[in-house]
């Protein structure tokens, strides 16, 4: 397994699900912060939903290139590997909610 194959590997080891998108699902457009943590999302459409919003739209395939983590008892999105950095989550560009 090369360095790349590897690290995509062990990025998507550390998700929980997976989810398959709809033909329709939206992406991910910006990021709505408070006070520097992700409370919610701007879709595509420029709709913005709460992150638990996201996360459910994700686990029903309304949302694409994402997969659903945690940390502790808080589920979130996190960009799926590819081969962009310019559609990570951590790059998108914050908006107001």
């Amino acid at each position: 397994m090369d360095k790349e194959t590897f690290g995509e590997a062990l990025a998507r080891n550390t998700l929980d699900e997976i989810p398959s998108p709809k033909d329709d699902a939206k992406e991910i457009s910006g990021l709505v912060k408070n006070s520097g943590r992700i409370t919610g999302y701007q879709l595509s459409d420029g709709t913005t939903v709460s992150r638990q919003e996201g996360v459910a739209m994700a686990k029903q395939g309304e949302i694409k290139g994402v997969g659903i983590a945690h940390r502790k008892d808080t589920e979130y999105l996190k960009s799926l590997p590819d081969d962009s950095e310019n559609n990570n989550l951590g790059n998108l560009p914050s908006v107001s909610g």
